[in-house]
C-alpha cells in the first residue's frame, strides 16, 4: 500500500508542477507575441465590459483562515469590419469606459494601452 499512495502523490505532483510550467511557458509566449506585434490605433466602439473576481482562501500555521480577492476587468471593442476583441484593461480604465463609447483604441497584440474617447462622424 505504501507503494501505491507515494505512486499516487509523485503522479499528482509532477501533474500539478507540469501543469504550472505549461501555464508559465503559454504566459511567456504571449508576452513574447505581444512584444513583436505592432502597435495599432483604430476606431472603435465599446460593445460590453465584464469583470471576473477570484476569492481566495487562506489559512495559517495557528488555523486561523482568512480570505482575499483579486478583480479582473475586461472590456470587448467593436472595431469598422465588425471584428470583436476582449482586452484586458484596468480598474481605472475599466471605470471610464461605457458601452456605446466611440473612439480610437490603442492595442498591441492582446494588450489594451488606451482608448480615446472622439465623436462618431
Amino acid at each position: 500500500m505504501p507503494g501505491i499512495f507515494f505512486g499516487m502523490f509523485f503522479l499528482v505532483f509532477f501533474l500539478i508542477l507540469g501543469m504550472i510550467v505549461f501555464n508559465l511557458i503559454k504566459g511567456i509566449q504571449q508576452w513574447n507575441k505581444n512584444n513583436h506585434s505592432p502597435r495599432l490605433t483604430v476606431p472603435a466602439t465599446v460593445v460590453a465590459r465584464r469583470s471576473d473576481v477570484s476569492h481566495h482562501h487562506h489559512q495559517d500555521a495557528n488555523g486561523i483562515g482568512h480570505t482575499s480577492s483579486s478583480t479582473t476587468w475586461y472590456v470587448t471593442f467593436q472595431v469598422a469590419s465588425g471584428d470583436r476583441m476582449e482586452l484586458c484593461v484596468g480598474g481605472s480604465e475599466y471605470g471610464m469606459l461605457a458601452e456605446g463609447d466611440f473612439g480610437d483604441l490603442s492595442f498591441q497584440g492582446t494588450r489594451y494601452l488606451g482608448f480615446e474617447r472622439r465623436q462618431k462622424l
